[in-house]
């Protein structure tokens, strides 16, 4: 007999066949059930402690696996399509993931019957297909007028969360939020700031039409609140700048080093006195202030913040229409920007600025109140989600009926068409259709509720052409969603089942796992030499 011959390296785990296809399909159930509990209105939280013992309470689907510190790389697969979901449409985190469970688990069964893996792909895409197209079809219209519409996708987005008591304000403050910085039928998430302060609470939240800055007067005889503000941003330090070479200075009496002294004073007052000299009164600088030229603004009567985020600068010159300035040789009152009032006001502990009324509402923000820190994180992913949800609605202006609805209607309509397929292409996508009233049976086994009792009426419901009725888990029944007012967008639905979709098929089509251990070790990369290419 020949010697066996080994070309992988010691330590290197391989897995093939069916065995690397159940353990792919396995790791992905287990992170599936992880977060299926959260799912819906009467969903659970989850406690997350890491090795700091740091502590994350949330039944938000992409924050629960960020945080979960997994090693399979079928799992990982998994939580990257949470991240996915969670960058593309800001909600439908749980909906994904456990889809993608499921969709695994049924295909699992249909493996145990010998069928093949890449016609249970094929089946897949199909009824994938089928179910966007299916979507499509109930999707109902609405336009930016309709605020009803629009207060309703908030309040569905934050029934499950922790804020879903305070629903009714929230949802007019996170459309307010959404519909002051519209610009042509679009949404920038990025100019919503959300600022977290402990203390009162939730309903205390308000909104703010202008910048709030996590920041302070750099001196305490400044004015605290300035009307009719000019703004000023600067990009430039407002100190003596540091030489990027080494350099020597050679003084040999007590009058040269009072005359480097007096140069060094006369350079920060001709900085403050070029800020002056523009007409500002009001100047946010992106690096530090000297002392010296903070004692000649306050004397001036000027408002100056230091160490401000290149973010807000940015924001700030949006709104109040002030170019930032990183040459301070040329200021000229050109430079100005403009907003109603600019005050230091403490929330909380802290001193925090305003910045409000400014020519432009391209940003506005959310000042959060709570009891914890804990708390608090909750309420901003929250928060969140909402904001994301109301956007998509404002740039697709498409909704469809939540609770379970739409995937009933899709389930029910591709049972009818897998008759038109080849017999095993048939059990792929009875499978599919299985696996998406995953939604449904959760919503109402996270309430308490019978799953087979309800599917069953609601399939009755189906029947009857009554396509809106889906899972109530408040009431503990079926209702019609579109006259409870519980609407999703039809983004949020497309992008889980097409990640999720898609994500099955990958996982279903690996025979072979190499996994390769110790790459530190002795013969891995850090044992090479530095000059060998590979």
């Amino acid at each position: 007999m020949s010697q066996p011959f080994i070309i992988l390296r010691e330590g290197t785990e391989r897995t093939r066949g069916r065995d690397a296809l159940n353990n792919n399909i396995q790791a992905a159930k287990i992170i599936s059930e992880a977060v299926r509990t959260a799912l819906g209105p009467k969903g659970m939280d989850k406690m997350l402690v890491d090795s700091f013992g740091d502590v994350v309470i949330t039944n938000d689907g992409a924050t629960i696996l960020k945080e979960m510190d997994v090693q399979h790389p079928g799992a990982k697969f998994i939580i990257d399509l949470a991240k996915t979901q969670d960058q593309e449409v800001g909600d439908g985190t749980t909906t994904v993931v456990v889809l993608a469970g499921e969709l695994l688990k049924r295909a699992q069964d249909l493996l145990e019957m010998d069928i093949h893996p890449s016609i249970i792909v094929e089946g897949y895409r199909l009824s994938m297909d089928k179910a966007l197209e299916l979507l499509n079809s109930i999707k109902i219209e609405v336009s930016l007028n309709d605020r009803d519409s629009l207060l309703n996708i908030a309040k569905t987005s934050m029934s499950s969360k922790i804020i879903s008591g305070e629903s009714s304000h929230m949802a007019d403050l996170i459309v307010d939020a959404a519909l002051s910085v519209e610009d042509e039928g679009t949404v920038d998430i990025d100019n919503i700031v959300i600022i977290k302060k402990q203390g009162e609470s939730l309903s205390d939240t308000q909104l703010i039409k202008g910048l709030i800055l996590d920041k302070e007067r750099v001196h305490s005889d400044m004015p605290k609140s300035i009307k009719n503000a000019k703004i000023l941003l600067i990009n430039a330090a407002l100190e003596t700048n540091k030489t990027e070479f080494d350099s020597k200075l050679n003084i040999e009496s007590a009058d040269q080093v009072q005359q480097f002294l007096d140069r060094e004073q006369a350079s920060l007052k001709e900085m403050a006195d070029k800020i002056i000299s523009t007409g500002a009164n009001v100047v946010f600088c992106q690096k530090g202030i000297d002392d010296m030229v903070q004692h000649h603004l306050a004397k001036a009567g000027i408002f100056a913040v230091r160490r401000v985020k290149k973010s807000d600068i940015e924001k700030l010159s949006k709104s109040t229409n002030a170019p930032i300035v990183s040459n301070m040789s040329d200021l000229s009152s050109k430079d100005l920007g403009s907003a109603g009032k600019v005050e230091e006001r403490k929330v909380a502990d802290d001193d925090v600025i305003f910045v409000t009324d400014s020519p432009q509402s391209s940003a506005v923000t959310i000042l959060i109140r709570g009891g914890t820190e804990f708390v608090l994180d909750e309420y901003e992913r929250s928060i969140h989600d909402a904001l994301c949800v109301v956007r998509n609605i404002i740039e697709d202006k498409e909704l469809v009926p939540g609770g379970g609805a739409p995937e009933l209607f899709i389930a029910n309509e591709l049972r009818s068409f897998k008759l038109s397929q080849p017999s095993k292409i048939q059990l792929a996508i009875e499978s599919f259709a299985t696996a998406i009233e995953v939604i449904p049976r959760a919503l109402s086994e996270n309430a308490g509720m019978d799953p087979i009792e309800i599917i069953g009426e609601l399939n009755q419901m189906y029947k009857d052409k009554k396509f809106t009725y889906g899972v109530n888990p408040i009431e503990g029944k079926i209702d019609d969603m579109k006259k409870l007012g519980v609407m999703e967008p039809v983004r949020v639905k497309r992008q889980a089942i097409l990640s999720a979709s898609e994500a099955a098929s990958i996982l279903l089509r690996i025979d072979d796992v190499v996994s390769a251990k110790n790459l530190g070790g002795p013969g891995g990369p850090s044992d090479m030499p530095d000059d060998m290419d590979f």
